[in-house]
This record gives C-alpha cells, sequence and structure tokens, in this order.
C-alpha cells in the first residue's frame, strides 16, 4: 500500500503544506475529545505507522516520540466534556481539530481528515473515510491524539481514583458504569452521554 498517495496527490497539484488530522475519544463517557495535526516531510515514512486502534498502547506511546521528532509541525488540542454537552460530540471533534490545525507552527493549504466530515478548516481539505488506515499523515496524527489523551486519563484518575480511569480511559466499560452507580457523575463525565443511566442500573442490580 502506498502510504504516500494522499500526500503526494496533494503536492502534485501544486500544494506545498500537506497535513493529516485525526480525533480520538468520541466514544468515552468521560473527559475531553482529543485530535491532532501532523506535517511530515515530503516523502517521509515513518516506520510501524499505523492506525493507532491497530497498535499496542506501548507501541504508541514509543511512535509518539518518533512523530513529534520527526514532523515538520505538529499539534495537539481538545475539546472538553462541558463542551461536548454544549454542542454535542461530533461538533466538538471538528472544533478539537481545527484548534490542532489553526496550532501548527506550519500553516497547512491542504488537509487529509480521517471520517466523512468536513472540520471547517478555512482551507482545501479531503475527507477519507478509515484515513488512519490509508494515510501516513492521518495515522501519525491518529496516534498523537489517542496517546495524549490516554495521558490526560491516566493523570485523571489521580483525582478521581474510584472510577478506574487508568484502565478503560473513561469508555463505557461495565465497570466504569458500575463505578458511576455506586460514586455518582463525576465534574469529567459527558452527561449528555449519561442519559440512559437508570438503565444501566437496572442492568446492574443484584438479582
Amino acid at each position: 500500500m502506498d502510504w504516500l498517495l494522499y500526500e503526494n496527490s496533494a503536492l502534485s497539484r501544486g500544494y506545498s503544506c500537506v497535513c493529516g488530522l485525526d480525533e480520538a475519544g468520541r466514544g468515552p463517557l468521560a473527559g475531553p475529545v482529543y485530535a491532532a495535526a501532523v506535517v511530515l516531510p515530503r516523502g517521509f515514512i515513518i516506520d510501524e505507522v499505523n492506525d493507532s486502534k491497530k497498535l499496542t498502547p506501548k507501541k504508541r506511546e514509543e511512535l509518539f516520540d518518533v512523530i513529534i521528532s520527526s514532523a515538520k509541525a505538529y499539534a495537539i488540542a481538545s475539546a472538553d466534556e462541558k463542551e461536548i454537552d454544549e454542542m454535542n460530540i461530533l461538533e466538538a471533534s471538528l472544533l478539537a481539530m481545527r484548534r490542532a490545525c489553526e496550532a501548527l507552527a506550519a500553516k497547512p493549504d491542504f488537509a487529509l481528515v480521517d471520517g466523512n466530515r468536513d472540520p471547517r478548516l478555512g482551507i482545501k481539505t479531503q475527507c477519507i473515510v478509515k484515513g488512519d488506515g490509508k494515510s501516513e499523515s492521518i495515522a501519525a496524527a491518529s496516534i498523537l491524539a489517542k496517546v495524549s489523551r490516554d495521558r490526560f486519563m491516566t493523570d485523571l484518575d489521580k483525582k478521581y481514583p474510584q472510577y478506574g480511569f487508568i484502565k478503560h480511559k473513561g469508555y463505557p466499560t461495565k465497570d466504569h458504569y458500575k463505578a458511576i452507580l455506586k460514586y455518582g457523575i463525576s465534574p469529567v463525565h459527558r452527561l449528555t452521554f449519561l442519559k440512559n443511566l437508570e438503565e444501566k442500573r437496572r442492568d446492574y442490580e443484584e438479582v
């Protein structure tokens, strides 16, 4: 597979700075959604870079350092749980992408975005479904976003250890729901994601 197919296509059409964009954390019940933007040197391939979901946590951590030291520019941004509740998770994800793109030191004129929703960056954008498995730049961005969010949730576990964030990173596991039912909703939970809490209470009640 040509990992630079989309990047090279944009460059061949006269664009000079191509960035990849991806997000992490749309599904969890707690914490922010993260996004990253990455501009790689022209023609540059990082060995073992792939869709972050296909990599082990250890490999993602290793590649995180390689990506940030190799990239021409990178930026990581987020939208917090309050913004998610205010605008919905899709719009919050797109907001985090815009923040990441705007924070790049090298200003891109073309963006490759994972998924099928245009984040309205103000530059030429190509949305690619499952782009984190097709584009080197998007895959690199997916790793930065995922590792950054996991690190944030690990730190958050120190403040709210009763919820087990260090294990599930805020995702809707059975143990996470049980902790919410036992300890209540924390300030970092997404309220709009917990509308079915009473239903979960019935599911987990001891017979």
